[in-house]
């Protein structure tokens, strides 16, 4: 038998669901981490030699040899390149400014070099290594980032090394042999830590290069400066350092230039390092090599097209993110003007006052908790109003309590479990008036929550209106973060939904609709888990104008622990999902439908979709600036991002005459309550694309709710 959790899905299905999610933000993170690392833990700075230290452990074969050194064994040997024999080397290439310039004096010379190159700047510019290649250049490592070999541990010496003999191989097809350790100097400057690090080249089967002549080129000392530096001393022969990367080399191209001539007129010989000592600079790459280098040489290129690509998608997001809170805000305001003047559109008539009776259907499942409160609250309401209880097959003693209230205009209906929307069906069959509200069991009206609600429909194109819903059990930081959410986040966003004529949701918890309109769509379908989002956008389609109250306030109990939460929003999300697939076809239609699918169905799929979709990369790019970028700079984003939801926050407070206290827990939820949300939205994506059926669950009942003695916040939120 399949195993399924509480909503009815596969458990299997489940952990594979969170399998894909976990492998993803793996990959997603590796890539990071190697773009991270290649990029920013370590960069071509100045190419000066190391503070000094001990040189105990440094053999004499090294300081008072050759700069062309072979430790492959016990007997270490150096060479150095024949009398009137310069070998001119270049480092921290290649660099697309630089390099091409330097190529193209060394042709117009006829003179080859050697070129010891940093892996990543290889990768970046692959170009440039295959032209020193094709012109008769040697290439050799100069590591992977350019990290001072002997100041790290010895898996990461060899895994600069061999990074970088990858990305030489990846490019070329062929294994270098010749290495110069970053942060190198003179023989007789090796110390201990240069020693290490040129063992480590020695262990990966390279020759190590080190200079005599240091142009000094990296200060920027000047040309003359440079080309002094490059003078030999008498005719021994001799290795020359120069740079092609790592900052301005317009000096280095300038004294090369001359130094060139100078070489030339004084009859020195100058070539590559292979060339002056008799080696070979590199040798052919086996297959699996060179697949081995490509391999790398492109995931390396993938995880740079990765972090552009998250870059931008950062930067689209942000803009969405500003624009939508800007468009809220200025909306909001605009709602609140009109609806003071009891307009929902510009220029719209103020329609007459609606006195007419109202039928209020509660369908009921096990709603003994607050049953009572919720009946009492419709039955004290200021409007005529009917009140219509159907028990849908509940276990409980619901139907019991409701018929022992001996309310007036109370009726209690009993009937086998079939599902809430069939359970809202029988509700309007059995109403007696032609203004239907629906409202959950879980909920409790304000005496004047149903007057204020119906007053919509004095405009004769209003089929639907959302009223007001509020978080009584607001106690606590959960409690807390939800009324901040149904302030901020479902509030401000009907009222942008209703003078955009796009509502997507009457929330089950406070409803008004006209029997005309239901009857025209058929009543309450069950296609979907979210009901009422299916039967808001239904109304949309069929040319009904769906309006916001702000003053029509319903009290709701709010899950109280985390798991009760995920249940209502996993459920939710769902069925949105379900509704918006199923309503799909308004994007393309015209008139009130077109409104609803290009704009509504828009801005659900863009910020209740793909934006929380995103956020667990935007939370993984988070910690990867924070560890290799400015962290304080990331700091300051974040910081940016939560003024300006404090803001918004603090606005919709405003209107709808909240204390601003519950805020404190604001930048608790953007760590916390947000990441719930969007693992919610990313299992209930999953779920929709597995083509499982979620099925229909009950909330967990508190018993908090209240009979509301007046209509000010604080009498509900005391129980």
């Amino acid at each position: 038998m399949t195993r399924r959790d509480e909503q009815g899905v596969p458990r299997a299905r489940v952990r594979t669901h969170w399998v894909v999610l976990s492998a993803v933000l793996l990959a997603l993170g590796v890539a990071l981490a190697v773009q991270g690392y290649t990029h920013h833990l370590a960069a071509v700075s100045d190419d000066s030699a190391g503070s000094g230290g001990s040189a105990a452990a440094v053999p004499s074969a090294i300081t008072d040899g050759g700069p062309v050194i072979d430790a492959s064994d016990s007997a270490v040997r150096t060479v150095t390149p024949p009398d009137r024999t310069l070998a001119l080397t270049f480092d921290d290439g290649p660099d697309p400014t630089w390099t091409p310039r330097i190529l193209d004096l060394l042709r117009e010379h006829g003179v080859h070099a050697t070129f010891f190159v940093v892996g990543t700047a290889a990768i970046d510019h692959p170009e440039l290594v295959q032209r020193m290649i094709d012109e008769g250049h040697e290439v050799g490592l100069h590591t992977l980032t350019h990290t001072d070999l002997g100041s790290v541990g010895d898996w990461h010496r060899q895994f600069e090394i061999q990074s970088a003999q990858l990305a030489v191989t990846g490019i070329t097809g062929r294994s270098a042999t010749l290495m110069r350790p970053p942060y190198s100097a003179e023989n007789e400057e090796v110390t201990d830590a240069d020693w290490m690090a040129i063992q480590a080249g020695a262990d990966a089967g390279l020759l190590n290069v080190l200079t005599t002549m240091d142009s000094e080129d990296w200060r920027r000392p000047g040309v003359d400066a440079i080309e002094r530096n490059l003078i030999p001393p008498d005719e021994s022969g001799q290795v020359l350092l120069m740079h092609d990367g790592g900052g301005d080399r317009s000096e280095t191209i300038e004294a090369l230039d001359a130094v060139l001539d100078d070489f030339d007129a004084s009859g020195y010989r100058v070539t590559s390092v292979g060339d002056a000592i008799g080696v070979a600079s590199a040798q052919p790459a086996s297959a699996v090599d060179r697949v081995g280098g490509s391999a790398f040489v492109w995931g390396i290129r993938l995880s740079d097209a990765v972090v552009v690509l998250i870059g931008w998608a950062l930067v689209l997001s942000g803009i969405v993110m500003f624009v939508r809170a800007v468009l809220v805000v200025s909306v909001a305001r605009r709602h609140h003007r009109l609806a003071r003047r009891g307009r929902h559109t510009p220029g719209a008539p103020a329609w007459p006052a609606v006195t007419e009776p109202v039928s209020v259907i509660v369908p009921a499942h096990n709603e003994a908790a607050g049953i009572e409160a919720a009946i009492r609250s419709i039955a004290a309401s200021t409007h005529p109003v009917e009140i219509i209880v159907v028990d849908d097959g509940s276990t409980d003693d619901t139907a019991a309590i409701a018929e022992g209230l001996g309310l007036p205009g109370v009726t209690v209906i009993r009937r086998e479990n079939g599902g809430k929307p069939a359970a809202l069906n029988t509700g309007l069959q059995a109403a007696t008036h032609d203004l239907i509200v629906m409202v959950d069991g879980d909920t409790v009206f304000e005496p004047n929550t149903v007057h204020a609600l119906v007053q919509a429909f004095g405009d004769p194109r209003v089929g639907a209106v959302s009223g007001n819903t509020k978080v009584a059990n607001r106690e606590g930081v959960l409690g807390a973060w939800q009324h901040i959410e149904y302030v901020v986040g479902f509030n401000l966003d009907r009222r942008l939904f209703d003078l955009a004529e796009c509502m997507p949701t009457v929330p089950g918890a406070i409803g008004g609709f006209r029997r005309t309109a239901l009857e025209r769509v058929g009543g309450v379908s069950d296609d979907t888990l979210a009901e009422d989002t299916d039967l808001t956008m239904s109304l949309c389609r069929d040319g009904w104008r769906v309006v916001y109250r702000d003053d029509a306030r319903a009290w709701t109990e709010a899950p109280a622990t985390l798991g009760a939460l995920w249940k209502q929003r996993y459920r939710w999300c769902y069925g949105t999902l379900q509704a918006m697939w199923k309503h799909r076809g308004a994007v393309v239609q015209g008139g009130a439908a077109g409104k609803l699918g290009r704009r509504g169905l828009g801005y659900l799929l863009v910020l209740q979709v793909l934006l929380p979709l995103f956020a667990p990369v935007v939370d993984l790019f988070a910690l990867y600036g924070l560890i290799f970028l400015d962290p304080w700079r990331i700091a300051g984003v974040w910081l940016a991002f939560l003024a300006l939801q404090l803001i918004m926050a603090a606005y919709a407070f405003r209107l709808d005459r909240e204390s601003l206290r519950p805020l404190w827990t604001l930048p608790l939820q953007q760590l916390v309550y947000r990441q719930l949300m969007y693992l919610v939205v990313i299992q209930s994506v999953f779920t929709a694309f597995a083509g499982v059926h979620l099925r229909w669950h009950r909330m967990e009942r508190y018993g908090s709710l209240r009979v509301p003695v007046a209509p000010a916040a604080a009498d509900l939120t005391r129980g």
